[in-house]
């Protein structure tokens, strides 16, 4: 009985997950049949409507979601998890310890140029997928052709404005809806292919292969471009993969999302076959019956917001643990729930974001343009992804250079011949999302390359060792009689340790040391989370009456929410440190780094230099990015650094 009850317990959890998986993870490519099919026959291809070509082309959507998503992402990528977490970061972190191999080092540059990309996705993606579905409104009254772009940035408003209150409320419904979007578009599409079943000749690739022999090479490519349109959201089903685990993910992709796809672009190939009027050259909404039509544009709407919203919250995720691994600033980050750390917002995205969509909701006004700029960056994105895997399967998973390249090889062609196709876009919008990852890849590295310098500057800092520091402090005959917590970029754990700067200055300008002295490092680890050893604690120094020194390392995974606060309140609790157990009588101090050029640097190392003082400048204080509270005694050293 009671195994019985464990059973039934894992089942239940495991729906449960699946259920939310389909409303956060399947958004963005369960939107896709709004618009992805009325590119490949109404868009630049302009591919003539007949027999073959229709099979050929469908057979081509039919075969991009088993390969790129079905194989490649559920089956293959979906093990490649960063302790349970997914995406463009966890490869990175995966292989940020193999960068001594010339490959890896190569896939950690382009790794950082995808996470770039993937903004300039989370940009396009609710601008398309909102104006695609309020487009409805065309089909049933034409009239409403005017109103159409105003509704979409008024629907925009309203989900950026509502950010900052959280997802956790509207986040229950987000599963029980995209099931009922599911089921409707797998209804529409089942019936078309009901009246017209030889459109299932497009399951047979032959066709696609005899499509790509007989059309010219340009229709080709604004064919494949279209095609893209199908798989994008591979990327995000495995971002989301930390949320969720990977068997809700496989269940919700081969039970419900795959099946559907497939019907309704089916269906649309088969309504198109069929020789059926379509309004307004939008397949999907001609399909539906007049008097479900007004019903089918609320659920699209509420659909693609879901996705809109799913896609907004992976880009506060990405910031925050672009943060956490160093390569990007400190940016204010709100947290919208007290129990769910992941539950964040992030002010300065949220309206980038906003901003980004609401111009290209306003520059390009329909979805047909918005497709002509959508699948660059996401392509690119897939293409990086396989090349990673590459590397992961030889260097990670033991696999044979033969078999990883093989396998992962293929799908990188598949992705390649994609990117040919979505690179005749960049003229044409493409270069948006594209530039954007530029400007974003440039931000990280010069981030990662500043931090380095100053890392680099202070292990040249003229400072004591710990041995030298536990002296001094023996032979003092006064101390300040309070605790202070001097905040460390480096752990001091050794006797041959130097301090860190910020002690050293205290020492030199005060000539007193503090009674009690905690040498605090926070650790960013390479896990997405740190289950064990969150701290270590080592007692360098202790007399009792007289004073103490102690390090401390405090350990956070690069998507936790560093809380630094909350440890030294539970090790001041359990006296494993000296210090109040109230953080209104504590000290901390923290050091400010004023950068300067160093003499004779040439130009491009001191343009890199004023874009790192400007990010520098502009980062979140160390106090809220550590979640340091508002009751405590807080002081700044600033210390002039020469780079260059």
């Amino acid at each position: 009985m009671a195994s019985f009850l464990d059973r039934f317990r894992r089942h239940r959890k495991t729906g449960v997950l699946t259920l939310a998986a389909l409303g956060v993870v399947y958004g963005d490519i369960g939107t896709s049949p709004l618009y992805a099919v009325n590119q490949i026959f109404f868009g630049h291809g302009g591919i003539t409507l007949t027999p073959g070509n229709i099979y050929g082309s469908i057979a081509l959507v039919v075969w991009a979601l088993t390969i790129v998503v079905a194989i490649k992402y559920i089956i293959f990528v979906l093990r490649a998890d960063d302790d349970g977490e997914g995406g463009v970061f966890a490869l990175f972190g995966l292989l940020k310890n193999e960068n001594s191999r010339k490959m890896t080092g190569v896939v950690l540059v382009m790794l950082l140029f995808a996470a770039g990309l993937l903004f300039g996705d989370g940009m396009i993606t609710p601008a398309i997928s909102v104006l695609s579905a309020v487009e409805g409104l065309e089909v049933a009254a034409p009239a409403l052709h005017g109103a159409v772009v105003p509704i979409t940035i008024v629907i925009l408003i309203a989900l950026f404005a509502v950010q900052h209150k959280g997802t956790a409320q509207v986040g229950r419904i987000f599963g029980p809806v995209i099931v009922i979007w599911f089921a409707a578009i797998a209804y529409l599409g089942g019936s078309a292919v009901a009246a017209n079943p030889s459109i299932l000749h497009a399951f047979n690739p032959w066709y696609a292969v005899q499509f790509i022999r007989d059309i010219s090479f340009w229709r080709l490519i604004a064919v494949l471009g279209a095609v893209m349109l199908t798989v994008t959201g591979g990327e995000a089903l495995y971002a989301d993969m930390g949320h969720f685990g990977k068997k809700p993910i496989r269940l919700g992709w081969f039970l419900v999302v795959y099946p559907a796809l497939l019907l309704n672009y089916l269906g649309q190939g088969a309504y198109v076959l069929g020789g059926n009027v379509i309004k307004d050259h939008n397949i999907f909404y001609s399909m539906v019956p007049p008097p479900l039509l007004l019903p089918m544009v609320a659920l699209a709407t509420a659909a693609t917001i879901i996705a809109s919203q799913a896609l907004i919250s992976g880009a506060f995720s990405l910031s925050m643990q672009a943060t956490a691994m160093g390569l990007f600033p400190r940016l204010r980050i709100l947290h919208t729930h007290e129990d769910h750390e992941g539950q964040i917002y992030v002010p300065l995205i949220n309206w980038a974001l906003f901003a980004g969509c609401a111009s290209l909701v306003l520059i390009f006004r329909s979805s047909g343009g918005l497709a002509s700029a959508y699948g660059l960056a996401v392509s690119i994105d897939m293409f990086i992804n396989s090349i990673a895997m590459i590397a992961v399967a030889s260097y990670l998973w033991g696999w044979s250079t033969a078999r990883a390249g093989s396998i992962f090889g293929f799908f990188a062609v598949v992705d390649a011949s994609f990117l040919l196709a979505n690179s005749a876009k960049f003229l044409q919008g493409g270069f948006i999302p594209f530039g954007i990852g530029i400007g974003l890849f440039a931000l990280m590295s010069i981030w990662r390359w500043g931090r380095a310098r100053i890392a680099a500057v202070f292990r040249t800092y003229p400072a004591m060792t710990l041995r030298e520091l536990v002296a001094v402090r023996e032979n003092s005959a006064e101390s300040l009689p309070r605790s202070v917590v001097f905040m460390n970029p480096n752990s001091v754990m050794s006797p041959d340790d130097r301090i860190p700067p910020l002690l050293q200055v205290f020492w030199e300008r005060n000539g007193i040391l503090p009674r009690d002295i905690i040498l605090l490092t926070v650790v960013g680890a390479r896990a997405a989370f740190v289950e064990d050893e969150r701290y270590l604690v080592k007692k360098i120094w202790e007399r009792e009456g007289a004073g103490s020194i102690t390090a401390v390392d405090v350990n956070f995974g690069f998507m936790e929410d560093p809380n630094v606060e909350r440890i030294l309140e539970g090790l001041a609790n359990h006296h494993k440190i000296n210090i109040d157990e109230h953080p209104d009588k504590w000290l901390i101090r923290i050091v400010q780094e004023r950068v300067l050029p160093r003499d004779g640097i040439g130009w491009y190392a001191r343009t890199k230099l004023f874009f790192f003082a400007l990010l520098l400048k502009n980062s979140d204080s160390a106090d809220y990015h550590f979640g340091l509270g508002n009751e405590i005694g807080l002081s700044t050293e600033i210390i002039p650094v020469k780079i260059g």
